[in-house]
């Protein structure tokens, strides 16, 4: 009895003491940031984790808007977090006051697979070189020309023959269209194609699809605000962090055989070694940020993301094709008489094609696959409609509450290609399709996967007509994931060819 009454007590005084803690901390927090914006008031040490729906945070966000403002504060544990929302704000902020709103605060999962190298976490004049040269070198490569749609189509008409194998049968596409879109950053990163079957485009695409379900998931989430504890335990955080360990050592393998056989004087064959090129440049200036680590990371943002978004959004318009037969009608109708049955769609064609552009838009719009794009960090001290962002705060843009806001679109809740349709049909700009980002930190891949995502889904409503496994009626087009970003559901479909 006594000694249960001591527990009691130790557990009493220690419980107090954690608290008076918790109290001073707060009261420094307060003094450090008592210019921040309001928002909800956070629990000790966790914040404000339990507050969030942790499948959809981006929702609770959207709630948190309507009471506190354009702009509110949020605690992950002992970190604060501004949260901007609204075209306006987010215009005023990420373009307006761009320089101090364009540092990159990384989720602790970020880092680790990146080791803060490469495009992807880097602030500063690290950031500003190698996104320099990564949007230089993709250029040269043919990013948002003829020579990456000529690719682009060539992995289309893969995709064509692949889907035709399968006759009469339901299959899952998800895999075949990572691959596709994966080919497509390989003949610019690596210089070529891989067929189906190479293990080493099985690995990347394992690789990048178990990485994105993870840094989705609830566990994800959890540990990206409390990494060492999660860490801690066993399960999928160690078998993500292998799967990438594994990819980046296959990458690093393509870096060193080229660097044995690299000729400086000739023009590169691809991006590896246009900046191994650059490295041998600058191999005497001690403060380069061209150098393997920045390199390695840099290839692994490009696969990872450049494969996962595209992937995604084409996955997602062929569930809604299935969902809207009668928009996948239409859409057919205009590659007949724009583009007939046998050449391939062109990014030309688009011009000629309103109502397809206008779906494809949709798409992207209604998918909304980064609700939060990648966190931001101030790099200084900003004054923002009358608050004090300090500098190193991380702010979250709230990217859907642009890509749902009912005074900037006509249906902003539902699939409705007239959002981007005038009265007489032809296709209308809206400032507010904001699905890659805005300001500085933008996706530097959007070109490329604009000429994808046409080309694309264009090639296949050429060929195929795609009826799933369920009524129209019965297909939930929900995202299954939505926390740091949206995955599609995967579904089985059928590709019934047209005659």
């Amino acid at each position: 009895m006594e000694l249960f009454l001591s527990n009691v007590l130790c557990i009493a005084v220690a419980t107090a003491v954690f608290f008076l803690f918790w109290k001073s901390r707060r009261t420094e927090f307060q003094k450090a940031y008592e210019r921040l914006p309001p928002g909800p008031s956070p629990a000790p040490l966790v914040g404000n984790y339990f507050q969030l729906r942790v499948k959809e945070p981006y929702k609770h966000y959207l709630k948190l808007s309507e009471k506190y403002g354009s702009i509110f504060t949020l605690w992950f544990a002992n970190t604060p977090v501004v949260v901007i929302s609204g075209y306006q704000a987010l215009k005023d902020s990420m373009i307006g006051l761009g320089e101090e709103f364009s540092g990159r605060a990384n989720y602790p999962l970020l880092l680790k697979v990146t080791e803060g190298y490469g495009v992807l976490v880097s602030n500063g004049d690290r950031w500003k070189q190698l996104r320099r040269f990564c949007i230089t070198t993709l250029k040269n490569f043919g990013m948002g020309r003829q020579s990456i749609e000529e690719k682009v189509k060539e992995e289309a008409s893969y995709l064509v023959q692949t889907f035709s194998t399968f006759g009469d049968s339901a299959f899952n596409p998800r895999d075949m269209l990572s691959e596709a879109v994966c080919n497509v950053i390989c003949s610019v990163v690596l210089g070529r194609r891989f067929k189906p079957d190479d293990p080493q485009l099985k690995l990347f695409i394992r690789s990048i699809t178990e990485y994105f379900s993870f840094l989705n998931g609830s566990v994800g989430q959890a540990y990206n605000i409390f990494p060492r504890i999660v860490s801690l335990f066993p399960g999928k955080i160690h078998e993500v962090l292998s799967l990438v360990k594994e990819t980046k050592a296959s990458l690093k393998l393509e870096v060193e055989a080229r660097r044995k056989s690299l000729d400086p004087s000739s023009p590169p064959q691809d991006f590896i070694e246009a900046f191994l090129i650059r490295m041998e440049e600058e191999k005497h200036n001690p403060n380069t940020d061209f150098n393997f680590n920045n390199l390695l990371s840099t290839l692994w943002s490009l696969f990872s993301a450049g494969t996962e978004t595209t992937s995604s959004t084409i996955r997602q318009g062929l569930l809604l094709m299935m969902k809207h037969p009668d928009i996948q009608a239409k859409i057919q109708k205009e590659i007949d008489e724009v583009v007939g049955p046998h050449r391939c769609p062109s990014i030309d064609d688009r011009r000629n094609m309103p109502y397809t552009d206008a779906v494809i838009h949709e798409i992207q719009r209604s998918t909304d696959l980064a609700p939060t794009s990648v966190p931001h960090k101030m790099l200084r001290d900003t004054e923002f409609n009358n608050y004090l962002i300090p500098k190193g705060a991380i702010v979250l843009p709230l990217l859907s509450s642009v890509l749902t806001d009912p005074k900037l679109w006509k249906n902003p809740n539902h699939f409705d290609p007239d959002n981007f349709l005038d009265e007489e049909g032809r296709f209308k700009k809206n400032d507010a399709f904001v699905p890659f980002g805005m300001g500085k930190r933008a996706c530097l891949g959007e070109a490329l996967a604009r000429v994808e995502v046409f080309i694309f889904i264009t090639s296949l409503l050429q060929h195929f007509t795609f009826k799933a496994t369920d009524p129209p009626e019965q297909i939930d087009t929900t995202p299954l994931i939505c926390s740091f970003g949206r995955l599609p559901r995967s579904f089985e479909c059928y590709a019934v060819r047209r005659t």
